[in-house]
């Protein structure tokens, strides 16, 4: 499901992504998970068995709710809810993301239905987020590594591709998945840990610096509209944000997912 506009685009990059998309036999449908109704998007999701959410939080705070709204109106078996990310659960409620309130939400009123079966999967951070310069963890021009809470505090972390790969072995598994919270982990890995790893990458040392909770929330404070230091302060918590990959259900079924030292290798440029 994409947007009219994406479909019809001139931009040659959204015509890449639908021309990929219809060569692979996939049929697109035209909606609008913001402008639309819940009843309008409850008639698109009853063609099908199942539905993913795969929006983000681009699409608004109240857009999770919405959709969910509408799955379980539509009378699909099973939906896959945008929560692609952290244990919200075990971070709970009143954290420095407010957004992290709004997918708890999600789960409470998921779980105090039963017209339709529903899959969390819970991934960690993009692996590419933790390189993103403007989240500030990986500082690879200055050689520094900046610890969110504490070098003791880690982070799970997963390619979008991997995600999307072990998403569909889920969706298919024998015997089905239902009313279930999955994990998956590329890597978990200790803020503290990274300075080694990079320097292994790079052949340079990297100094590492923590980041205190006090500090985040700081920052926070002065700058409360922030959304890079909502995550960062939420991370420094050091609640929900990693998990052994030896629980996952990539481990039990033998997937070897992309860690941070292969991930590295094609996509940071050495200078």
């Amino acid at each position: 499901m994409l947007r009219a506009a994406s479909i019809d685009s001139a931009l040659p990059e959204k015509q890449r992504v639908v021309d990929e998309i219809r060569a692979l036999g996939v049929n697109i449908v035209a909606g609008d998970l913001v402008t639309e109704s819940v009843e309008a998007l409850a008639a698109t999701f009853a063609q099908f068995d199942t539905v993913i959410g795969c929006t983000g939080y681009a699409a608004g705070r109240d857009t999770p709710m919405k959709v969910a709204r509408a799955a379980v109106k539509s009378g699909i078996p099973r939906y896959f809810p945008w929560q692609f990310g952290v244990d919200f659960d075990a971070i709970g409620r009143g954290g420095p993301q407010d957004l992290f309130d709004a997918q708890l939400d999600v789960r409470e009123y998921l779980r105090s239905q039963t017209a339709m079966d529903w899959v969390i999967i819970s991934t960690g951070m993009f692996t590419s987020y933790l390189f993103e310069p403007d989240f500030g963890v990986v500082d690879l021009i200055g050689h520094k590594v900046n610890a969110l809470g504490s070098a003791s505090n880690a982070v799970t972390l997963t390619t979008p591709d991997d995600i999307g790969a072990m998403t569909a072995r889920i969706v298919f598994h024998t015997p089905a998945i239902r009313n279930e919270i999955v994990y998956l982990a590329g890597d978990t890995i200790r803020y503290g840990d990274l300075p080694d790893i990079l320097q292994k990458a790079f052949g340079e040392p990297f100094e590492l610096t923590i980041w205190g909770v006090p500090q985040l929330m700081q920052e926070l404070a002065n700058d409360p509209g922030n959304m890079i230091k909502k995550y960062r302060a939420a991370f420094a918590q050091g609640r929900g944000v990693a998990w052994d990959v030896e629980r996952t259900f990539n481990a039990k079924i033998g997937a070897e997912l992309q860690g941070v030292q292969a991930w590295l290798d094609p996509n940071v440029q050495r200078s």
